[in-house]
């Protein structure tokens, strides 16, 4: 058949892992409805590896885990290391700071409790956390169901280059009420009404200590992602 290690290169560049001989056939054959002869795909294989294994590719044909693969050639390892460094990197995403804020101050905690401060799900962002072994499961709540709970692991220590858990903000320098956060509700003029001070000062809309809690902790946070990462600290994402 013409052109039939193009055939093979393309379907084993294709493959997201390496692709066996007898996969290489069958699938030859179902594609073009014919059998192919085993030396002529072996022939075509080893003209692809051929062409290849020249000086000026940096890629390679190699057999592993029983079947073909194309890999990067040794030398050039250094910089694929490199590159992979950079883009396993990521920052991770403000629902993902925001569900390890919560984490990390209310530890142990359950999905329900960071769902309840945040106002949303917290599935997602749960699921990447403990991916990317930041956030682990420490035990089994005494609520009905025997909820899961949650807690920070060794590894938020090491992404975040944090020395001890003191160097976040506590979670004692927000519960004064001298420190609620707020604005006060704009209240218009009119000459045929009057509002008091005391009416004034309800107006005034303040934040739950939790809310206010969990964003100066994700606001920490953010900032030292972004300080290890600048130092090559840490090790992970966010999409």
């Amino acid at each position: 058949m013409e052109k039939l290690s193009q055939h093979i290169e393309a379907l084993i560049f294709a493959a997201d892992s390496p692709i066996t001989f007898s996969d290489i056939g069958d699938c030859l054959e179902e594609s073009f409805e014919t059998a192919f002869p085993q030396e002529d795909v072996q022939a075509a294989i080893d003209e692809v590896s051929g062409r290849y294994a020249k000086e000026e590719s940096a890629i390679e044909l190699v057999k592993i885990g029983g079947g073909y693969q194309f890999m990067t050639k040794g030398a050039y390892h250094g910089l694929i290391a490199t590159w992979l460094k950079q883009t396993t990197k990521k920052r991770l995403s403000k629902a993902a700071i925001e569900t390890l804020s919560i984490i990390a101050y209310k530890q142990p905690v359950t999905k329900s409790e960071a769902e309840a401060i945040r106002g949303v799900s917290c599935d997602y962002s749960m699921q990447k956390l403990l991916e990317k072994e930041l956030v682990s499961i420490v035990g089994r709540g005494d609520g009905p169901g025997r909820p899961l709970l949650y807690g920070t692991s060794p590894k938020f220590m090491d992404y975040f280059g944090l020395k001890d858990m003191k160097d976040l903000p506590q979670p004692k320098d927000f519960r004064d009420p001298d420190n609620e956060i707020g604005e006060r509700a704009p209240i218009e003029e009119d000459a045929e009404m009057s509002t008091s001070a005391s009416d004034r000062s309800s107006a005034v809309q303040k934040k739950p200590a939790d809310v206010r809690i969990m964003e100066a902790i994700s606001e920490a946070l953010t900032s030292m992602e972004m300080g290890a990462a600048v130092n090559g600290i840490g090790t992970d994402e966010e999409e």
